[in-house]
């Protein structure tokens, strides 16, 4: 069974959803999804450049990691108390 995660669109946004869903005779959950398949599937080479990118940025350290996921730089990260390598 899939994990449901809800997510948060603004009033116009969700008045969008619920029009399309209501005249496509379908849910609200099959627009949304078919909406975030099509813009990945449309944004791919973008998405797998920015995977390539963050990627190259990992060195194998925590600290290098936690710099990629939190968009901090490694001195920012020194800076808060740095990050444990052990």
């Amino acid at each position: 069974m899939a994990t449901v995660a809800p997510i948060k669109v603004d009033a116009e946004t969700d008045r969008l959803i619920s029009h399309a869903a209501h005249f496509l005779g379908t849910n609200k959950k099959a627009i949304v999804d078919e909406a975030v398949r099509e813009y990945i599937d449309a944004h791919r080479d973008e998405i797998n450049q920015a995977v390539l990118v963050a990627l190259k940025q990992i060195d194998g350290t925590k600290a290098s990691m936690v710099s990629v996921l939190t968009g901090l730089s490694r001195e920012e990260l020194d800076e808060l108390g740095g990050v444990p390598e052990a």
